[in-house]
C-alpha cells in the first residue's frame, strides 16, 4: 500500500519505494545497451520538452498539445518495454485497502488543515 503521512499543513504520499526498482531496472538496462538506452532517453527528453512547452504556451493548438503527449508515452512506452522486469507503478488496491487508505487520507487531510500553517507561501 502507499504511505501517507502529515508534513506541517500538507500531506505527503512517499512513491520513493515504488520508484527505486523502476530506476535500478533502468540503470541495468542502460548497462547491458548504453547506445540504444541513451537515445531512448535522449528522444523522451526531447518529447518531454516539446510538451512541456505545448503545454505553458497559451497559442499552443490543442491539437498540438495531444501529438506532443502522444510522443511523450510512446517513447516512455518504449524505454519501459526494455526494462529487464515488467515494472508496477501504478498502486493495485483491493476495495477494501482502496477504503483504508482513503479514511486514512482524509483524517491527515484534516489534521493538516487544522495544523498552524508551518510553511508560509
Amino acid at each position: 500500500m502507499l504511505a501517507a503521512y502529515a508534513s506541517g499543513n500538507e500531506i505527503r504520499i512517499a512513491v520513493a519505494d515504488r520508484l527505486a526498482p523502476l530506476l535500478d531496472d533502468l540503470a541495468a538496462a542502460y548497462a547491458e545497451d548504453p547506445i540504444g538506452i541513451g537515445y531512448l532517453l535522449a528522444a523522451h527528453a526531447a518529447h518531454v520538452e516539446a510538451l512541456d512547452f505545448a503545454r505553458c504556451s497559451p497559442d499552443m493548438p490543442e491539437y498540438e498539445r495531444c501529438m506532443r503527449a502522444a510522443q511523450a508515452d510512446a517513447t516512455r512506452e518504449a524505454l519501459l518495454d526494455e526494462l529487464p522486469s515488467a515494472p508496477t507503478v501504478d498502486a493495485r488496491l483491493t476495495p477494501d485497502d482502496a477504503i483504508t487508505y482513503a479514511t486514512r487520507l482524509t483524517r491527515l487531510a484534516a489534521a493538516a488543515r487544522l495544523a498552524p500553517n508551518r510553511n508560509p507561501r
